[in-house]
């Protein structure tokens, strides 16, 4: 966005008020005004400039979450074979047992 310049939205505010036929002369509530629309501009320009460092920030840390999520859920690459035409053994995995209490020991 761009930045808003000094008297610019005091400009614009007098011209809206005089297509609508009132107009905005010299006196201690057109300088209030004007005072009004300076502080304004300036609040709308650091709030854009903030915004501006926040989605920067923002899309790093988006950037660093989504590296660690590939990371985290990328398949583990195939073990090496010794030879190209060899057979690929089957993987099977250990069956797990429950343990064996002795005969005579009774839970309580």
């Amino acid at each position: 966005m761009q930045t808003i310049k000094k008297d610019e939205l005091f400009r614009n505010l007098g011209g809206f008020l005089k297509s609508k036929g009132i107009e905005l002369n010299e006196g201690s509530y057109t300088k209030r005004i004007q005072q009004g629309c300076n502080l304004l501009s300036d609040a709308i320009n650091a709030t854009q400039k903030t915004v501006k460092q926040t989605k920067a920030q923002v899309d790093q840390a988006v950037d660093k979450l989504r590296q660690s999520i590939h990371e985290s859920t990328t398949p583990a690459p195939p073990p090496a074979s010794k030879s190209r035409n060899s057979a690929r053994p089957s993987a099977t995995r250990p069956v797990a047992t429950k343990p064996q209490r002795p005969k005579g020991s009774r839970k309580a």
